[in-house]
């Protein structure tokens, strides 16, 4: 007996009263109304499936004395059976008739299945028509035995009944069956619904279970399941598992639950009953507020995380930050959760304080311990000043290069920079400040710039210029050409450079004591001053350079100026022809002339006589008819001939200085020529004088004239030494005597040829 109610707890599927799963009946024929005196064979079955052990049958609620599996019968009534590892089968009412027609219908039957209704009758002869009712209403008809179908039936109380029309020899009449109840079973109990725990705590996890069964004989059903809280449902809806699991409850979600359990084809569902949960609440404990970045350090401009946490608590718990010393809350968040988390983007300098955090779960606020955050702060973009002891800083001065920073957390390192060169460094340990000290020398002209860093980053100033302004150092003064014999007309460079000094520099020209003139220099070096030379161009010539610190003076440059004698111009004139009449071919017509000469001068000829003349015209015949560049490209030699007849001796002797290739251009202006007069002082005298030239001088020609001629020469009449005779001389002799004998006696005549041949 013990070993049976073992069994009977432990066995699958029993439902929630405790009772072991129902046995159930299976007829043989498969029909639960038959004729009179026909038998059916019942089995009883359970889920084990033959049944193990003894069964119990009972008919109309009276234990029969069988004992088997199976048994036959053929009275009308209820029939069911137990086993030992079952409860009782739904009983089953098979009923034995002594109609003549009777209506059939198939065993077992269960909610949603099809069933079959037979229309039967003793004795089968002609076919006839045979139709099928359900509560009085028309069903369908056949003509021969085979049965109709019903599709999902329903656990409903209608009868069924039918009909067929019988006839013989004499009459016709209609045969009706009995009414019969076709006996549906419950395909499944509704189901129960249980939740694991039943009284769970706030956030822990819930197992909710819909539970129910198949018969063994329907046990390939397939079922579909739903949980629902209140009217909403839970999860993704229906699903084939009869579980489902709720990771976290809350208190909030104390509610009713309940569950429904269907076929996949919809023709049977069905509902638990509710079932109310009740979630329990823990109140917060140990609340704690963690700092990032670790230790509470941060740099202003970094972002600030306060997260608050709970060692215990349940439900929904509303956290809360707080600065001390301020009444307004930084931040709240209410969520389902041990801890919380606030983000303070870009802390600034003012953000640095002691924090603490709140956290409630309706049971009261809990705060946490003070907690101490401290910023360092970066550096801001350094200004760099420099301070000079006058507006415009000069060689020589000190100035201060001060670098300040507004913002930063000290200590603070700065270093100065020229250009890209380091100056040197300065630190402020208490932040502020630093200055540097430089003396001034011309290379300090240029960028300065400072840098700040605090080792957060280091920060650089903008650049400053500064002007280092150079007193000018002493000019030198040069002449361009240089190294030549400068004459009137020329144009003459006066070059004053001082080679230091800032611009822009005003530059002074000097003549003995006074200014010829003054240029400015606006980007400094050098400039030149040119001057037409007049008659007076020789003395002392000097310069000064000023730029606002101090005037500077060049040293003297000397210059002496000759003014070209007359017969330096017929030397000159004389040497182009000379050179021109090699070139053409003419030597032998020179060598004539020049013979001629020399025979009039031993015959003691006038000085006016012909050999000028044809000197004159020689010469003009070479101007006229020799090409002027021709003139121009043999230039050089005007200074390298030496004299010759046409070259009458100078008037002055000429001052000492360097020598200059003068163009064709800067031949220098003569004087008008007056008429030529001879033999003014005729007489016993051994001395012939004759007059060269009256020069009536005006303001243009002491313009162009050279100073010195004017110094020395207060006569408007010129007269020269034509010859000097002697007692003992003998007209032989002067004949012979040549070039050497000529300059002996100082016999000259003076022939204006070369003044002719210029003008012409």
């Amino acid at each position: 007996m013990l070993l049976w109610l073992l069994l009977l707890i432990l066995a699958p599927g029993r439902e929630q009263s405790g009772l072991a799963p129902k046995a159930f009946l299976l007829l043989t024929p498969p029909w639960s109304t038959h004729f009179k005196g026909q038998k059916v064979t019942l089995k009883c079955r359970d889920s084990r499936y033959p049944a193990w052990g003894d069964v119990s049958w009972y008919y109309n609620k009276n234990l029969m004395r069988e004992e088997s599996g199976e048994i036959q019968i053929k009275k009308s009534g209820y029939y069911k059976c137990k086993t030992q590892v079952s409860s009782f089968s739904d009983p089953v009412h098979v009923e034995f008739l002594s109609d003549w027609l009777i209506l059939q219908a198939s065993h077992p039957v269960f909610e949603g299945d099809k069933v079959l209704l037979r229309c039967l009758g003793k004795e089968e002869g002609i076919p006839s028509e045979k139709i099928y009712y359900k509560d009085g209403k028309k069903l369908g008809s056949t003509y021969s035995t085979e049965a109709i179908i019903l599709n999902s039936v329903s656990l409903e109380n209608s009868k069924y009944h039918c009909t067929v029309s019988r006839k013989d020899f004499w009459s016709s009449w209609k045969e009706t069956s009995k009414p019969l109840r076709i006996q549906v079973q419950e395909l499944f109990p509704p189901p129960v619904l249980t939740a694991s725990p039943s009284q769970p705590i706030e956030g822990s996890p819930v197992a909710l279970k819909c539970e129910t069964w198949l018969p063994p004989q329907k046990s390939d059903t397939q079922l579909q399941f739903c949980f629902f809280r209140e009217d909403q449902a839970l999860g993704s809806g229906w699903s084939s598992s009869s579980e489902l699991q709720i990771s976290a409850i809350w208190s909030e979600d104390s509610s009713s639950y309940w569950c429904q359990a269907k076929t996949v084809t919809h023709s049977v569902i069905k509902r638990s009953l509710k079932s109310q949960i009740l979630v329990q609440r823990v109140p917060v404990s140990d609340v704690n507020l963690e700092i990032q970045p670790s230790g509470g350090q941060l740099i202003e401009g970094e972002n600030l995380v306060l997260i608050c946490s709970v060692a215990k608590g349940t439900g929904t718990i509303t956290f809360s930050w707080h600065r001390e010393g301020t009444i307004r809350i930084l931040g709240r968040k209410t969520q389902r959760s041990l801890s919380a988390e606030l983000r303070i983007p870009t802390v600034k300098e003012s953000d640095a304080g002691r924090y603490y955090c709140a956290a409630d779960n309706i049971h009261g606020p809990i705060l946490s311990k003070l907690t101490m955050v401290t910023l360092r702060i970066p550096m801001s973009r350094p200004v760099l000043t420099i301070r000079a002891p006058k507006a415009q800083a000069v060689v020589g001065d000190v100035v201060e290069l001060r670098c300040e920073a507004w913002r930063g957390s000290p200590p603070i390192l700065y270093q100065f920079y020229h250009e890209d060169a380091t100056l040197g460094r300065s630190s402020a340990p208490s932040g502020g400040g630093a200055s540097f000290n430089l003396s001034l020398t011309a290379e300090h002209s240029g960028n300065y710039s400072c840098e700040a860093d605090n080792g957060l980053g280091a920060q650089h100033s903008d650049r400053v210029t500064l002007n280092v302004t150079v007193p000018v150092s002493r000019p030198v003064l040069t002449l361009n050409p240089a190294g030549t014999q400068p004459v009137v007309g020329d144009v003459l460079e006066l070059r004053c450079e001082a080679q230091r000094g800032s611009p822009p520099i005003l530059y002074w020209f000097y003549h003995d004591n006074a200014t010829l003139g003054k240029i400015l220099a606006p980007f400094g070096g050098g400039t030149s001053f040119n001057l037409s030379l007049t008659a007076q161009p020789s003395g002392n010539y000097s310069c000064a350079a000023d730029n606002g610190l101090g005037i500077q003076c060049s040293e003297v440059v000397m210059l002496n100026f000759t003014v070209p004698s007359r017969s330096k111009i017929i030397l000159i004139t004389v040497g182009v022809i000379s050179g021109l009449l090699s070139i053409l071919g003419l030597t032998a017509t020179a060598a004539l002339v020049c013979k001629f000469k020399t025979q009039r001068k031993s015959r003691g000829l006038s000085t006016t006589g012909t050999p000028g003349l044809l000197c004159n015209a020689a010469l003009a015949f070479i101007l006229c008819h020799i090409p002027s560049d021709t003139l121009l490209k043999n230039s050089r030699r005007l200074l390298d001939y030496s004299p010759n007849e046409c070259q009458e001796p100078s008037l002055s002797k000429p001052f000492s200085t360097d020598t200059q290739e003068p163009t064709h251009s800067e031949l220098p202006a003569l004087m008008e020529l007056q008429p030529v007069y001879s033999n003014v002082n005729p007489g016993d005298s051994d001395l012939v004088y004759s007059q060269v030239r009256s020069t009536q001088p005006t303001k243009e020609h002491l313009a162009n004239s050279p100073r010195m001629h004017w110094e020395h020469e207060g006569s408007t009449v010129i007269y020269s030494e034509v010859k000097k005779t002697h007692p003992d001389d003998s007209a032989g002799q002067a004949s012979s005597g040549g070039w050497a004998h000529e300059d002996a006696t100082e016999s000259y005549e003076n022939v204006p040829c070369a003044s002719m041949a210029l003008d012409h």
